[in-house]
This record gives C-alpha cells, structure tokens and sequence, in this order.
C-alpha cells in the first residue's frame, strides 16, 4: 500500500472536527497535561492550557511557564492541523523551530496554529502562542507528515 495519500475530496464538516477533538481532549495524554482542543470554525487549531499549574512552571522560582511544557503545546496544536483538511488520517509532527518572545506567564495560555501550505502528504504550519492578556509570548512553525493511513481508533489520535 503507498503511504501517498489521496487528496481529500473536500473539508471535513465542522461536526467532523469536534468529534475529532472530543475524541482526543478525553485521552489520558491532554487530560493529563491539562489541555484542550478544538477548530473553531473550522479554519484553526486551538490548544489551550486553561489552568496553569505549578507543574508547568519553569525552575528557579520562575512564574514563567517550563518552555518543554511550551513545546509541548504546538506540538499538540501544529501536529493536528492536518485534520483541517482530512481528520481520519495519521500524522506526526516531524520538525518544529520556536521563537520564544516573552516569558509565558499568567493563569492560562492559547496556542493557535494554522495550515500555511502543503500538499497531500506534507504540512506546512505555524502557530502563535498568548498570555491571558493576548500578548503573543512565543511562535512556531513546524511540518507535519501526513499518512494515507486512519487512525487507529478511527476517528482521532486518542488511544488512550
């Protein structure tokens, strides 16, 4: 079997995309961690991290959030945002580069990540991370292969 996908015949529906996000806000991993996803409008991923905890704070009595626990966060948003297009295939994020601008301080945090370009089995993607105030505190752009293979539990990456 090619792991060349085809291309989908168009967008998923906006009920797709909050299945999918249903799906993977109850795996063990986002409830852990603590975060959220969905697709507003459909156009956008958005993570958010609505209760900083003391586990996400970086060391040394910083009250700025870990910048792995950054990492971490457009990993889960620039890796989902080849569901944009087609939500019942596999990906994984394969390269990110973060600008980190401000210290990412505050009680919660938004990442929000869009497709910038690709073709049918390549991601081209960037996102913006922000305070609760909305101040952009670091960027990042990543890519992310696309699989002509489902998921395996055949609506999202939630396997746990």
């Amino acid at each position: 079997m090619s792991d060349t996908p085809s291309v989908a015949p168009s967008s998923p529906s906006q009920a797709q995309l909050d299945r999918f996000a249903e799906l993977f806000n109850q795996s063990l991993t986002l409830r852990h961690f603590g975060a959220r996803m969905s697709f507003p409008e459909g156009r956008k991923v958005v993570v958010e991290l609505p209760e900083v905890q003391p586990q996400h704070r970086g060391g040394l009595g910083a009250s700025a959030v870990n910048g792995g626990v950054l990492s971490a966060l457009f990993d889960f948003a620039i890796g989902c945002t080849p569901a944009l297009r087609d939500p019942t295939r596999r990906c994984a994020t394969v390269q990110l580069s973060m600008s980190f601008e401000r210290p990412a301080t505050g009680p919660h945090l938004r990442v929000e990540a869009v497709i910038d370009n690709g073709g049918p089995s390549t991601v081209f993607a960037s996102a913006k991370l922000m305070d609760a105030e909305g101040r952009v505190c670091a960027r990042c752009q990543g890519v992310v292969r696309v699989s002509s293979q489902p998921w395996a539990s055949g609506e999202s990456p939630a396997t746990n």
